[in-house]
């Protein structure tokens, strides 16, 4: 992969850990100084923001997308290259897809999760063979993986299937990695 732009989930909060926002602002630097547009969620605060500011401060692109109800809660950031409003949280998923050459999930909640896993199930589809990449700062999704170990070793997961995404704690690394990954798509029902 040599993309042009790389769909990054984070967390709208900083969470505790000062790890987190550290890897968010290495990871929109990267990202900028690489040639990458960065698309998320278009917040202002949180992980979201501090990637977006990273980026920005490099002059790199940073497009937001954000569906009309979470503009007041989530603070949108009013910096963006670009602040693409959509209808509905399905709409704001398909658009950052449609936008996106790959994607990267970084620490956060359940959006966080969501949104990657909904990236990770079309791939498992075949409806693309985009990068995907998770950023494991400090072991944060430890636990997640493991549990993916249990699904494929439990059968309820393939081997390939789980191997549709990349995982590295480091920001350069992960970006490297993803810039060769090939998928190999294995349909689910096969």
């Amino acid at each position: 992969m040599r993309a042009k732009s790389i769909c990054v989930f984070a967390g709208s909060s900083l969470g505790f850990d000062p790890a987190f926002a550290h890897a968010a602002r290495s990871l929109g630097t990267m990202l900028a100084m690489r040639g990458y547009t960065l698309v998320y969620g278009g917040a202002s605060v949180g992980l979201m923001g501090a990637v977006a500011d990273a980026a920005l401060h490099c002059g790199g692109t940073v497009v937001g997308v954000m569906p009309q109800f979470l503009i007041a809660k989530e603070v949108a950031h009013p910096g963006l290259t670009r602040l693409t409003v959509t209808a509905s949280m399905h709409e704001r998923k398909q658009t950052m897809a449609e936008l996106s050459d790959g994607f990267i999930a970084m620490p956060g909640s359940l959006g966080t999760i969501d949104e990657f896993f909904e990236a990770l199930t079309w791939a498992q589809l075949g409806l693309h063979s985009k990068p995907c990449g998770l950023l494991n700062v400090n072991g944060y999704y430890d636990a997640l993986l493991e549990f993916l170990e249990v699904a494929v070793y439990r059968g309820l997961l393939s081997a390939n299937n789980r191997s549709l995404f990349l995982t590295d704690s480091d920001v350069g690394s992960l970006l490297q990695r993803m810039e060769i990954h090939r998928p190999s798509i294995e349909p689910k029902w096969m």
